[in-house]
This record gives C-alpha cells, structure tokens and sequence, in this order.
C-alpha cells in the first residue's frame, strides 16, 4: 500500500482528517515542506506497537549475540533472575 503523502498546511487546515486517515488505515501519513517529505504521522496505537516490535527484535538480537558468543546461563538461574525482577517490579508498584 502506497504511503498517503500530505503538504504541511494540511496539518493545520485538516488535522482531525489526517488523525482520522491514520486511525483507519494505520498507515502513516507523511507530511511533506516544499515539496519533499519531512515528518511521518502515526496513530498513537500503531506509535506503540511499532516501539514495542522494535524493543523486541532489539532483545532478540541481543540475545542471539549472546549464543553466538558462548554467553549463557542455565535456564533455571534465568528464571529465578526473571521471577526475582518480577517480583521486586510488583513490590515497587504497591
């Protein structure tokens, strides 16, 4: 699917199209000066998802660096480390 590509002004004059155009398609619409593009527009919901997507591929990479070189744990010392982490984040929430 082909991106929407919208001048600058739009942003001013038909904002509430533009926040509606994104929340429909969850595409982003690029917003263009003179002519080239400049800044993409993105539904807050699709904003998240993508930051969440790209925050794992990040620690999957990570961890695949770590297998290929040789640094690992036995699973269950991971666990207990993840379970304690857990459980100090639930303590902090109180």
């Amino acid at each position: 699917m082909k991106p929407a590509i919208r001048p600058s002004a739009d942003l001013r004059n038909h904002y509430s199209e533009i926040s509606k155009q994104c929340k429909e398609s969850r595409e982003a619409v690029i917003i263009t000066v003179n002519g080239r593009g400049d800044t993409a527009v993105l539904g807050l919901q699709d904003y998240y998802q993508m930051k969440s997507e790209l925050e794992l591929l990040r620690t999957l990479a990570e961890a695949e660096d770590d297998v290929k070189n040789g640094r690992l744990a036995p699973m269950q010392d991971s666990f207990d480390d993840l379970r304690a982490s857990l459980m100090e984040r639930k303590k902090n929430e109180v």
